[in-house]
């Protein structure tokens, strides 16, 4: 086991409203990587947080009739902070840029910067869009159509702009390109996937202008170290939090255990932050480029990117009060592709709950407690001589365990989950044509029940362990119905690269059916 941390970051998310299912897929995704490598027995650490200043969200608060402040606590600690005890979320560390801490450390990177000779004071005049807090560049500026008409807006995102003219400290990003493109060069796997990486070369090979990383117009947000007549631009320092959090400025043996990050989780339309810029503040810095910037695609709702001013943002609770938590982590995970957009809807949710968990999974976990409490009064039996039948089930297993390991590594939770899916096939194969209902009613075929139900509970074992990261609650439930904690241990302490070794589960170990994992529901098919 290396030494290293596997420090796994979403983006700190902007708290001018409350979270929809795209924050809760970013966060879902990061969870089950960094829990599939604590299942390896890796050291882990999994950060998300909230992103409080700039202006949107001052405008928010003064149209709340509350400060910015009392605005940003409120949402955090009623919407944000709990989405995550909703989508089961196993994070180290929650982040906010309204800390003292994130403070401390974004003023010491600042005033490295500084030392660096890398800022310098000057004017902007140009368009800003306070929708996505970006500086737009002229070439990305263009008349608005339909509702926008009368406005520019930015061909960027598609954002309202304003006309601004203000004092400004800028980032010599333009020293930047050169560095930039070697580094896109030499690691082709710092941005991914291939569709983002060649989005940014296009960008950076354009030619990069100096970046305006102040505000001097309002107050919200923290102040300049050598300079309190300017705020630092929201962009550049929610940015900062992947060191702040880390310990930069504050706990240097902390940092150094966990910085650079392994990999950094965006959304598609903020990869030109996180690796255009972000690398350059870091090499101003003197400090080392993250491992990896991984850009997911879009939600689409209806063919649409999911938003709130499309009014199609749905909370996760809408969809985990419904199914559950394991389930909606199930489906973000094995129904779309991540680093594509993908399409989802209430009746792809409910079609997938309904073969492939509580008919699939489910019921492959009920039927083989169910069977051993019948047949061998819920002790697990010894196995006998294997047949090629068994030898396939072993067989898959392995090949799929390896197959679903190498698809983490490549940051594809959907190939993983494809993978392990086999063995939930394979065992409901298996059952379906060794027919243990049958054999049983053979007193000579003792043996022969005891095999197949010994190698249906042990590729439960399996599945237990693969599909934790996944569905945590259901996986406890199951290894607790296969009495495997007291001969193997907790299910935590499990590990991807022993799991596939056959015959684990001792026999004699008590196995009783428990409630259903998922069980049936009635549904409405039409509500998304």
């Amino acid at each position: 086991m290396s030494d290293t941390t596997f420090y796994v970051t979403t983006p700190i998310y902007y708290v001018n409203d409350a979270p929809h299912i795209g924050h809760g897929y970013t966060t879902t995704i990061g969870d089950v990587l960094t829990r599939w490598h604590r299942q390896r027995g890796e050291k882990v650490w999994y950060l998300t947080g909230t992103d409080e200043h700039g202006q949107k969200v001052l405008r928010k608060a003064q149209a709340n009739g509350v400060s910015p402040q009392e605005w940003v606590d409120r949402l955090v600690e009623n919407e944000w902070k709990p989405l995550l005890r909703t989508i089961d979320a196993a994070n180290d560390d929650y982040i906010r840029t309204t800390e003292p801490r994130h403070e401390a450390g974004a003023k010491a990177f600042w005033s490295a910067l500084h030392e660096a000779g890398a800022v310098y004071k000057g004017s902007f005049s140009g368009y800003y869009s306070v929708g996505s807090e970006e500086f737009v560049a002229d070439e990305y500026v263009a008349d608005g159509e339909g509702d926008d008409a009368g406005h520019k807006v930015s061909t960027l995102d598609g954002s309202r702009l304003e006309h601004m003219t203000e004092e400004n400290y800028f980032f010599r990003l333009s020293d930047y390109a050169d560095k930039l493109l070697e580094l896109y060069r030499e690691h082709p796997e710092f941005v991914q996937p291939a569709s983002a990486r060649n989005e940014v070369v296009s960008f950076v090979e354009r030619g990069l202008r100096d970046l305006s990383i102040s505000r001097s117009t309002f107050d919200w947000g923290i102040k300049v170290p050598w300079d309190d007549k300017h705020v630092m631009y929201v962009w550049v320092e929610a940015l900062l939090n992947y060191l702040t959090a880390a310990g930069y400025g504050v706990d240097q043996e902390r940092f150094e255990q966990l910085w650079p990050a392994s990999i950094h989780l965006v959304g598609k339309d903020i990869v030109r932050f996180h690796a255009v810029i972000w690398p350059a503040m870091l090499m101003a810095a003197g400090l080392p480029v993250p491992q990896q910037v991984f850009a997911h695609g879009w939600l689409l709702v209806g063919g649409q990117k999911m938003s709130k001013s499309k009014a199609n943002g749905i909370h996760p609770t809408e969809l985990v009060d419904t199914f559950g938590s394991d389930a909606y982590r199930y489906y973000f995970t094995r129904a779309l592709t991540f680093g594509s957009d993908g399409s989802i809807s209430w009746e792809d949710i409910a079609a997938r709950y309904t073969a492939e968990l509580a008919n699939g999974f489910g019921n492959l976990a009920s039927r083989v407690a169910a069977m051993i409490g019948k047949y061998f009064d819920g002790a697990l039996p010894a196995a006998g001589e294997p047949t090629a039948a068994e030898q396939k089930v072993v067989d898959t297993v392995a090949a799929a365990v390896a197959e679903a390991d190498a698809a983490i590594d490549a940051v594809a939770p959907q190939d993983a989950m494809t993978a392990v899916w086999r063995i939930v096939d394979e065992l409901n194969g298996y059952l379906t044509e060794q027919e243990p209902w049958k054999v049983a009613k053979d007193e000579s075929q003792r043996d022969r029940l005891a095999t197949i139900m010994a190698t249906a509970a042990e590729g439960l074992r399996v599945l237990a362990v693969v599909l934790n990261p996944v569905m945590p609650k259901a996986c406890a439930a199951l290894w607790e119905s296969l009495g495997a904690e007291g001969p193997l241990g907790p299910l935590a302490d499990q590990r991807i690269d022993d799991v596939a070794r056959w015959g684990q589960l001792p026999a004699g170990t008590p196995v009783t059916k428990g409630p259903s994992l998922f069980p049936r529901l009635e549904l409405e098919t039409t509500q998304a």
